[in-house]
């Protein structure tokens, strides 16, 4: 197969394949086109890719010969009208049945793979990038809280007196508060943790944290995801994280439920019924915020309390972020290779397909 990889959008730091990823798809007899460029703001130089046994490219000549291309966003219009009828293309592809971006893949004649739709299968793990994305933006929301707040997380024994440890409260069990929950112990806070499905509780606890139960709360999913919640439950879940937000320092919301807005879970009110000097770091800003007060990219002041909405969290590790991103990709090209027959009867291929033979096929 013969695969281009382009340099994102200036906003986008991270990169579709890494030189290792390049270099295991050559001795597996693809061929790698790299955009000039490309992993820079990564800290992967164009001579590691021709180490690696990729060509290195021009925009104008990188995608005319290629059978996939591999972003992380969206590719721009000009790179998709050089791809040939046929081609494919996968990335995060912001799978919306509706979105504009997946009618013009379709006008091209071009097969679209989001990698957001990877299914949450045994077989499928390698691929699964949201789960290794969402790793780094747990890790990374811990250190944003850590840096906005008035006050240090660990306990501390000084000449000058006693420093009591900060409490942290993560929302959300699943990869993300898993990590944001492993990386605040590590720093020392008082961790506790919510989730609507129990089953996560002993993975909370075993990490060292607390866990907020909430009688008859129980709200698990398809494919391991929350689902949402009756109004009465959530109510006694409203009730009992507002009470239990009045002694926390750190914050982090972690909820999201895919192809939905984000669920709003930390009122107006509970914000301001928090201590001045609280922070909180909404890591659902980009689908709506779990908080009220949220606005995805800012930092919002209300009564005492900094309310972060975070976008692009991911792309602000690029180097990590990419060498995750980069091995979900490689596994979905060695398996598209891989594949005889139809690709759509795959079970792996036929749900993450958004965009073939000319049309657009149900999203998320």
């Amino acid at each position: 197969m013969r695969i281009a990889v382009p340099r994102e959008a200036d906003d986008e730091q991270r990169v579709a394949l890494i030189p290792d990823s390049v270099a295991r798809l050559v001795r597996g007899g693809h061929a790698v086109t790299v955009e000039s460029g490309a992993g820079s703001r990564a800290g992967f130089s164009d001579e590691a890719y021709t180490t690696a046994g990729a060509t290195i490219a021009g925009r104008a000549a990188l995608a005319s010969a290629a059978e996939a291309l591999v972003s992380v966003g969206v590719p721009p219009d000009d790179l998709l009208s050089t791809l040939a009828r046929g081609a494919i293309v996968a990335g995060l592809l912001d799978p919306a049945p509706d979105a504009p971006h997946l009618a013009r893949l379709a006008q091209r004649g071009l097969t679209a793979y989001a990698m957001e739709l990877v299914p949450r299968t045994t077989k499928a793990q390698s691929m699964d990038v949201l789960s290794s994305q969402a790793t780094v933006a747990g890790y990374k929301a811990v250190l944003i809280g850590a840096n906005a707040l008035p006050r240090l997380l660990p306990m501390l024994t000084t000449a000058a007196g006693t420093l009591t440890p900060a409490r942290c409260f993560v929302v959300g069990a699943g990869v993300a508060g898993l990590q944001a929950i492993a990386t605040a112990r590590r720093l020392g806070a008082v961790v506790s943790a919510f989730d609507v499905r129990p089953v996560v509780k002993e993975q909370v606890q075993s990490l060292g944290a607390s866990f907020l139960d909430v009688e008859q709360v129980a709200a698990e999913g398809e494919g391991g995801y929350a689902r949402e919640l009756a109004a009465d439950q959530q109510q006694r879940v409203a009730d009992a994280i507002g009470e239990h937000l009045v002694t926390q320092d750190l914050v982090i919301t972690t909820a999201q439920i895919p192809g939905r807005p984000a669920p709003r879970i930390i009122t107006t009110a509970m914000v301001e019924r928090m201590r001045p000097g609280s922070v909180i770091v909404d890591l659902a800003a980009e689908s709506g915020g779990n908080c009220e007060v949220t606005r995805a990219g800012e930092v919002v002041q209300h009564h005492g309390v900094a309310v972060h909405g975070p976008a692009g969290i991911a792309s602000s590790v690029p180097t990590h972020a990419s060498q995750m991103y980069s091995r979900n990709i490689q596994t979905f090209l060695e398996h598209i290779a891989g594949v005889d027959g139809d690709p759509l009867a795959d079970p792996i291929l036929g749900p993450m397909c958004v965009v073939h033979d000319g049309a657009v096929r149900a999203g998320r």
